[in-house]
């Protein structure tokens, strides 16, 4: 009888428990902040840091890390100086220079043409005129990567498009464009 009993108090006190559950109401929170976070703006002021500003502005001078500073302005003072020091840091070799064939045929082929003779499709149906051939350019390894980088006359920048290293694998593969071209 008593198990019976213990048994059907334990069936009430969770039935109990149960019917008092309302779904609107969620239950105790220990730490609502983690729960429901209270929301800040950028650069709003705020007592939590020393110079009044809730969100810390990085220490002069760094740099994100990843990231390698391109030293050479975007003028032709900058051209210039990027066209006679600037040289490529990658290894000449095949891979680097079949990588460069893709990223030139995706990026560079539309306007300066497979051959790089400047009759890509966009110059053939005169969207873009003007385009030189890299053979009558006198152009250096630290010239293209600055163009890529920075964009030269009717070209944009191409810097938010391809990274560091794949700007130097086009570069390798325009200048043996021009070697070809050249001959």
């Amino acid at each position: 009888m008593s198990r019976n009993f213990n048994f059907g108090f334990i069936i009430f006190t969770c039935l109990l428990m149960v019917s008092c559950f309302d779904p609107s109401k969620p239950n105790y929170q220990y730490f609502p902040n983690m729960y429901e976070s209270v929301g800040y703006e950028t650069y709003e002021e705020s007592k939590a840091f020393s110079n009044g500003f809730e969100m810390q502005l990085p220490v002069e001078g760094t740099i994100p890390r990843g990231w390698i500073p391109y030293e050479y302005e975007d003028t032709n003072e900058g051209y210039d100086l990027a066209k006679t020091n600037l040289f490529s840091p990658l290894k000449k070799d095949e891979k680097n220079l079949s990588q460069g064939k893709e990223l030139y045929a995706i990026y560079c082929a539309v306007c300066h043409g497979s051959k790089g003779d400047g009759q890509g499709i966009l110059t053939k149906r005169e969207k873009f005129l003007g385009i030189p051939s890299y053979a009558d350019r006198d152009i250096t390894e630290g010239s293209v990567y600055h163009v890529l980088m920075h964009g030269r006359n009717l070209m944009g920048s191409h810097a938010s498009q391809v990274d560091v290293k794949e700007r130097w694998q086009i570069t390798q593969y325009v200048m043996s464009l021009r070697e070809n071209l050249v001959k």
